[in-house]
């Protein structure tokens, strides 16, 4: 998962670079890729959430709950320090929203070329700077547990005030529950423009075809 967001992320630095320079149908396809990998990290996501929420409908006192996959995910994470037990979910949920966001930008990068009001790229910068503003709080939890908080420090655990308990998981599970959802219905918006504009916007990646060269031949 960290190698996909990493990947992810090299092409979009790679988009940026290029994009100084001669556009060129690989971009376009790269662009596209990005999108696709970031609506297939979202849903795994969303799911993740879900199941949080719904395990907590279910069990409102119970204990925080993750699904067995997001469970191994962050018992792999947590191997680059065994002696804090929740730096690795941290770890991946951090993770999750860089992958998250670099859809978000795949889409900025798609629509970057196009002269026109794009409804797209509108709803992209909007999804950008909601799920930047959510990154940020996740790296902030993250880097807080990493160097030796007592718990998580962020807007979701009202910066530690909360102490660890059904409050706290109760309050995370839903922050974070409605923050994806608001972010992935923007993410959807953006891509139901982006379907509706494709014919304008693969016409951006054109290459434009060469004038043909002039007769140098005398005229008679």
């Amino acid at each position: 998962m960290l190698g996909w967001t990493l990947v992810m992320w090299a092409a979009i630095v790679v988009l940026a670079v290029s994009h100084r320079r001669r556009v060129e149908t690989w971009m376009l396809r790269t662009a596209t890729g990005i999108v696709l990998l970031g609506v297939i990290g979202q849903i795994g996501h969303m799911l993740e959430h879900v199941a949080q929420a719904g395990y907590w409908i279910m069990n409102p006192y119970a204990p925080a709950w993750m699904t067995p996959w997001g469970t191994g995910l962050a018992n792999g994470f947590g191997v680059v320090d065994p002696t804090k037990p929740s730096l690795g979910m941290e770890i991946l949920h951090f993770v999750g929203n860089m992958l998250f966001l670099a859809g978000i930008v795949g889409v900025m990068q798609l629509t970057r070329r196009v002269t026109y009001r794009s409804t797209a790229r509108k709803c992209a910068t909007m999804g950008v700077w909601m799920q930047g503003i959510h990154g940020v709080e996740h790296l902030v939890l993250m880097l807080s547990v990493w160097l030796g908080a007592p718990t998580a420090i962020g807007l979701s655990t009202w910066f530690g005030l909360i102490d660890p308990g059904v409050a706290l998981s109760t309050h995370r599970i839903w922050w974070h529950f409605l923050a994806n959802v608001l972010g992935s219905a923007i993410f959807g918006l953006a891509l139901y423009h982006l379907w509706r504009e494709h014919p304008r916007i693969a016409a951006s990646f054109d290459t434009p075809t060469p004038a043909p060269a002039r007769s140098l031949a005398p005229a008679t």
